[in-house]
């Protein structure tokens, strides 16, 4: 009987083990809320992101930044799980490092990913508002002090060109 509970509790954990393992799994798809594409409420035309949903362990993005007709900032996103099962957003912005931030938190309407060692932000935070309203931000230290740059965005139909 000592072998069968044994046998049950390996069982069990196993069991456990594959839960959280689908458990983490799902996390990053319980983020397609994000995908789509997205213009910054208080942006210039063409300000905004646009996201691919999950799909083999990532979401792509990248982010467009203009100002006086011109695109003067921009970067590619990417929210993977790693092989340990937890989920990084890792950013390449124009002209500066890649930084990566690992998952602090994840509710149904909130994602939240922060990396104390790098200069600024430290924190990037996705908020769903709605079905077409998401509030992003990134915050942290900058010279001493607290500071937060907000990011409203809309869900707006993706822009394809046709050829002619």
């Amino acid at each position: 009987m000592h072998k069968c509970l044994s046998l049950l509790g390996l069982l069990a954990s196993a069991s456990v083990i594959h839960s959280a393992a689908a458990a983490d799994a799902a996390s990053l798809s319980s983020l397609n809320w994000l995908a789509g594409c997205w213009t910054q409420t208080n942006g210039e035309a063409g300000t905004g992101e646009q996201w691919m949903t999950a799909a083999g362990g990532v979401m792509l993005g990248t982010a467009r930044t203009v100002k006086n007709g011109r695109a003067v900032g921009w970067e590619f996103m990417r929210i993977e799980e790693t092989e340990a099962g937890q989920l990084v957003f890792t950013a390449k912005p124009r002209r500066e490092a890649e930084g990566s931030f690992p998952l602090l938190r994840l509710s149904e309407n909130e994602v939240v990913f922060e990396n104390t060692q790098h200069d600024f932000p430290q924190r990037i935070v996705y908020r769903r508002d709605s079905a077409q309203a998401v509030s992003a931000s990134i915050e942290g230290m900058l010279k001493g002090k607290l500071k937060k740059i907000d990011y409203p965005l809309k869900r707006v139909v993706c822009e394809i060109t046709k050829e002619t």
